[in-house]
């Protein structure tokens, strides 16, 4: 979920069906409103509906296919803490987060302003995103890199 500073963060009221509606489609995104609803005890109608509630509200952003970038080619899992100055903070963020090679960005408390998740199909392309896109920002102070050894659990959907 995209935020800016300005945006005002207010919580949804959700219930022990949502809640079950949610974890099954965390399961399965793919599982139809017949199935959904024999499992959740509803009609296809009413849990049509709370899906649709659901997404009207943001709780339910999308819907995506979960990939391992391993298969397609792409072996460099890598997590960097980009210091920056703060005047060009949101011009480097806004900027990082236009990036295909970026596949999560945060601003964070601490010495490190972001945070960042990067795929690359080897060291070489990495090396290149690091020379040509992310030294050239104006601001950047510094870059601490760590590159993914083993993988053991990443979130998908998340405790309700």
């Amino acid at each position: 979920m995209q935020s800016k500073p300005s945006e005002e963060h207010t919580s949804v009221a959700i219930d022990e069906i949502d809640r079950n509606i949610i974890s099954a489609l965390n399961m399965n995104g793919r599982i139809s409103y017949t199935d959904l609803a024999k499992e959740i005890g509803l009609s296809r109608v009413a849990v049509q509906a709370r899906i649709n509630a659901l997404m009207d509200a943001g709780v339910i952003e999308r819907f995506t296919a979960v990939i391992n970038p391993e298969k397609i080619g792409i072996h460099v899992s890598a997590f960097f803490n980009v210091e920056v100055e703060p005047k060009h903070l949101h011009a480097a963020a806004d900027t990082l987060a236009m990036e295909p090679f970026v596949t999560s960005l945060y601003h964070m408390t601490g010495p490190s302003k972001l945070h960042m998740h990067g795929l690359f199909r080897n060291n070489q392309e990495m090396e290149r995103f690091l020379k040509e896109k992310l030294y050239t920002l104006p601001g950047i102070m510094g870059v601490d890199c760590q590159v993914l050894i083993n993988r053991y659990k990443s979130r998908m959907g998340m405790r309700l």
